[in-house]
């Protein structure tokens, strides 16, 4: 199976007791073509057959629903985790015991703040029931988590939201974006800047590093910082090196709504997304179908745009939180604002107008050349280029630091200005041979190269080792052609 699901999460139901003001579904009763018992009891199955490792049953309030215990024990018994997100309303000390007693592993418990902002934003005494709430689910030994949703109601609060929640015990918190979706879209001003991004990351930092409590910043948060990293590694995502890797949305996992729709993630609204029905068909024939979740499992850095399409990390991350990039812009793949790499992009982009000296800009972008800072080494090239389009140094470095960005039209583009000022130009027309065979015109690329070869008199250690590299993944790439087409020339005889 080419893509292996892991994880999933459930909207059981859309029915919820609270009309909270960022409520991203909208969710108030339950709505007609919920599945029932017998239909979810087989969905469960179905989900075990897949090979899921975890899944999160959420709403709407998933308690609302009288079967929910049966379905955590389904899951349970086919070695499936549960873990569930609440408003905490009906968990009491029997419904906590219950819970237990059914095999959840965690009770994530939704909380936006202090009491008095948490009810504004919820319903009102809803702070004081998630007191009781964890309460007893501690002492039915369950693990709780917390999930806040950020927003400029309560970023300012974090930090005493903080103390509240290691006061109660809760043992893990989720922190994510507030996004203009659902309920949230008719409240704009609730909505955080780009430029907050940062401070969230900080915040996160601090609070791993106090060690009180386990800090888990959603997908919808990051990307590409040192702090980011210590984050994730803290909170035991991934490995010792874990960095973002992109959105595994209909990769590693899907989303189901309350009526057996099956998409790439649940935080996704736009019914364009859906890719089946488990009414209509099994959701294994879903998960794989070859042209399903074509918007994720074909998405390619060609199809980002804004500075995500030039970005060093694009190939991997392919523009971050995809439903962030949707809800913000409208279109997903679109330039992510919310980049915390993004943000610093564009900050370095407005000190760097603001800077004159084309001679301290070049020897800025060779420091950050030598330091494997490409993105950087770029960026101080183009404020260089603005005062002077024809400095052969700056067009180099260029070349070289989109080339190393994977921006090889950029790059091609810097070769092709500098063997205009200098047709022999060899190093430029190495990087124009290059650049030209990663775009898949290997045949002029080629020539590019050996022309900067016979230029050099075959005496460029780095231009002979280009050329030599181009060969071997030239016959590579014939040799596999050729093996294609053997295989498919013995299955027509």
């Amino acid at each position: 199976m080419e893509h292996r699901p892991l994880t999933a999460v459930w909207e059981v139901t859309m029915g919820c007791n609270m009309r909270c003001g960022h409520c991203g579904s909208s969710c108030e009763d339950q709505l007609p073509g919920e599945l029932n018992t017998q239909e979810a009891l087989s969905l469960a199955d179905q989900i075990a057959d897949l090979g899921l490792k975890w899944i999160t049953l959420s709403g709407g309030e998933p308690l609302l629903r009288a079967d929910l215990p049966l379905l955590i024990e389904r899951f349970v018994a086919r070695s499936v985790v549960v873990n569930i997100i609440s408003n905490g309303w009906f968990i009491d000390a029997h419904m906590a015991q219950t819970l237990k007693r059914s095999g959840v592993s965690t009770v994530a418990i939704s909380i936006d703040g202090t009491e008095k902002v948490h009810d504004s934003i919820r319903k009102a005494g809803s702070f004081q029931r998630i007191r009781e709430a964890v309460a007893h689910l501690k002492r039915a030994n369950v693990t709780v988590g917390a999930v806040t949703t950020i927003s400029r109601k309560n970023i300012a609060i974090l930090p005493e939201l903080r103390r509240i929640l290691i006061h109660m015990g809760v043992d893990l918190w989720q922190v994510q974006l507030g996004q203009p979706m659902g309920n949230f879209k008719e409240r704009p001003d609730w909505v955080i800047s780009p430029e907050q991004v940062p401070d969230i990351i900080d915040f996160c930092s601090e609070t791993a590093m106090d060690g009180e409590i386990k800090i888990f910043p959603a997908d919808c948060i990051g990307y590409y910082t040192e702090q980011e990293l210590m984050i994730r590694q803290s909170a035991g995502i991934g490995g010792p090196a874990s960095i973002w890797s992109g959105c595994n949305a209909g990769m590693r996992n899907f989303g189901i709504l309350h009526n057996g729709d099956i998409l790439g993630c649940t935080s996704i609204r736009d019914k364009s997304f859906i890719e089946g029905n488990i009414r209509e068909q099994p959701l294994s024939h879903i998960w794989l179908n070859p042209a399903g979740f074509a918007w994720c499992r074909n998405a390619s850095k060609a199809q980002l745009q804004g500075d995500c399409a030039i970005c060093i990390y694009a190939s991997k991350c392919l523009g971050g939180c995809s439903n962030t990039r949707l809800t913000m812009n409208g279109h997903i793949y679109s330039d992510n604002q919310y980049c915390a790499y993004n943000v610093a992009l564009k900050k370095l982009r407005e000190r760097l107008l603001q800077e004159t000296d084309a001679l301290w800009l070049t020897a800025q972008a060779e420091y950050s050349l030598a330091n494997n800072e490409f993105q950087t080494a770029a960026f101080f090239t183009d404020r260089v280029l603005m005062l002077d389009p024809d400095e052969k140094k700056a067009l180099a470095i260029k070349g070289f630091a989109e080339f190393m960005c994977g921006n090889y039209i950029l790059c091609e583009s810097a070769n092709r200005i500098a063997l205009a000022l200098d047709p022999d130009d060899a190093y430029a027309m190495k990087g124009l041979g290059l650049a030209l065979h990663k775009q898949g015109d290997s045949a002029r690329g080629l020539e590019y190269l050996e022309k900067a070869a016979d230029i050099t008199n075959y005496a460029d250690a780095d231009v002979m080792h280009d050329l030599e590299f181009v060969r071997r993944e030239i016959e590579l790439i014939q040799g596999e052609l050729d093996h294609a087409a053997h295989k498919t020339g013995h299955k027509e005889h």
